[in-house]
């Protein structure tokens, strides 16, 4: 029956994102046949007052009403362009949580629950809600310190969300098996991997106490940093549903006007923005991959204050030479040494020509190359790399691809708040420094202690590793001899599953079409 269900949620899904007019503004180009008439039929169906919206406008309209799990969905594929093309993912990235309030008793509720203690000795004023989003709200606090009132932030989950997603996640994993099974031109994209890594994605951002960690982290990696900081954790008041953070008094990066009455310096703003993204990617492996102008603030000491943890990216060791080697290549315009790093890396497979490659990198970079400093966007070249790398098979790096996403938008605001910004200028500093620490002979000493000792972990495991090899050698030998057997419980298992699953996809391809040709029926009736 659940599969019954998910299938009637697709449904609906599809229904409500047709009448908000998100089907037809999808790009059509290539449709033909069934495709084509559907995308039409679609635009057809479409509310009048959608038809006139901005694309961007219709699946934030369309999201909001399907709740917080499509909210989720729609921003995690705002950083997979690969998936659902450049100009789709500019506009998921639009899209912003427009959820009601739930009432504060149900937020002290959770707070009680998680915490196992009564609002009244956690804090000594708890105000109503002042912001909400698809996961969790924000409501003002107060706590006491020494017996002084401070001013606190209190983050709650939403009740019930996780079964909403647990429910809705049944139906995005169901159509991702049917795109695999009869779709085979999207294969590649591998849709299952990709719902795999949305539902983690969204366990580890409903659990309050990650997000905590995280801050924790970034504040450790950046306690000496000039000009960056993020508020710090009350622990006492922290858990699964519930984190108390410090109050932040201070103006959003999203108010340029009133940055600029207040009298900070926008351009040492910009610089400092970048400068901190840079040297959490590439020194620390670890940043902040929401970084939106509404999650960032300035304090009155004229210190960017970062806000809003859920969601993250790391990149190892491998990933942030990668990047600043590419970086480092096209400033110097040594474009085989960018193509190189491709290949050795793996991410472009060997049966491909560097030269060749080398010449397509070289047809991004010498454009770039005729204009002004302030007009080069570091995070278009990624962009536009990332298509290229397209050509020549090299698989999608979910990690590299949230990477380019944040960086678009981080240099979005470096833009707005110095419109002259020069993007090349201002991370110089921070990728030289990094390619010396790390790629000249300082590089190769650190490189060389890690090496020997990996190798010396690596001998002190080999007596159990050779015992190891001993078993599967003689599990292969008997292999060899007897072939591949499974016992009779085990082959009747395997047949009911198969058929399960046989059954419920006829009948939920059955339902989905069923479903449109139903609609269609009743419109030109």
């Amino acid at each position: 029956m659940s599969s019954l269900a998910a299938a009637f949620r697709l449904i609906h899904a599809g229904w409500i994102m047709t009448r908000e007019g998100v089907i037809s503004a999808l790009p059509a180009d290539g449709l033909t046949g069934l495709p084509a008439f559907g995308h039409r039929i679609a635009g057809l169906l479409a509310r009048r007052r959608s038809r006139m919206a901005q694309r961007s406008e219709r699946m934030s309209r369309a999201m909001n009403r399907l709740g917080p799990s499509y909210v989720k969905l729609g921003q995690f594929l705002a950083t997979r362009p690969d998936i659902v093309g450049r100009d789709v993912a500019l506009d998921l990235a639009l899209l912003q949580d427009k959820l009601d309030y739930f009432p504060r008793e149900a937020a002290i509720k959770g707070i009680e629950g998680s915490l196992g203690r009564h609002i009244d000795d956690l804090y000594v004023r708890f105000g109503s809600p002042i912001a909400a989003a698809s996961i969790a709200q924000v409501h003002p606090a107060e706590v006491l310190r020494d017996g002084v009132p401070h001013k606190v932030a209190v983050k709650v989950i939403r009740p019930g969300v996780r079964q909403r997603f647990a429910r809705d996640l049944e139906s995005f994993f169901m159509l991702a098996r049917l795109q695999e099974r009869h779709v085979p031109a999207t294969r590649r994209l591998r849709p299952v991997q990709i719902t795999e890594t949305l539902a983690q994605t969204t366990r580890i951002e409903m659990d309050l106490r990650l997000e905590a960690a995280a801050l924790s982290e970034i504040a450790e990696n950046v306690k000496d940093d000039p000009g960056f900081r993020v508020p710090a954790v009350d622990w006492e008041r922290t858990g699964r549903d519930v984190l108390t953070l410090e109050w932040i008094d201070g103006i959003k990066m999203s108010d340029v006007e009133a940055l600029s009455a207040a009298g900070y310096d926008l351009v040492r703003l910009a610089e400092t923005l970048i400068q901190s993204f840079l040297r959490h990617t590439l020194r620390d492996g670890f940043f902040h991959a929401d970084m939106h102008p509404g999650n960032l603030f300035v304090d009155p000491q004229g210190i960017i204050v970062a806000v809003d943890f859920g969601i993250t990216g790391r990149l190892g060791k491998k990933e942030r030479r990668f990047l600043a080697e590419i970086l480092y290549g096209f400033i110097t315009r040594d474009y085989r040494r960018v193509a190189d790093v491709h290949f050795e890396a793996g991410y472009v497979p060997h049966r491909h020509d560097a030269a060749s490659f080398a010449q397509a990198i070289r047809a991004i970079g010498e454009p770039i190359h005729g204009q002004s400093a302030e007009t080069i966007s570091m995070a278009k070249l990624l962009t536009l790399l990332f298509e290229v790398t397209e050509l020549f098979d090299m698989q999608a790096r979910p990690e590299l691809l949230m990477l380019q996403k944040t960086m678009v938008v981080v240099e979005g605001v470096a833009r707005t708040l110095d419109p002259h910004f020069n993007m090349w200028k201002a991370s110089e500093p921070v990728v030289s420094d990094y390619i010396r620490q790390n790629l000249g002979p300082v590089g190769i000493v650190t490189d060389a202690r890690e090496s020997a000792f990996a190798l010396l972990h690596l001998l002190r495991q080999t007596p159990d590793l050779a015992k190891r090899f001993e078993r599967i050698s003689f599990e292969l030998d008997r292999m060899a001899e007897n072939g591949l057997r499974y016992d009779l419980e085990t082959t009747e298992a395997i047949g009911r599953a198969a058929a399960r699953a046989s059954r419920w996809g006829r009948v939920a391809l059955a339902l989905i079409a069923l479903a449109v040709v139903g609609l269609a029926f009743g419109f030109h009736l």
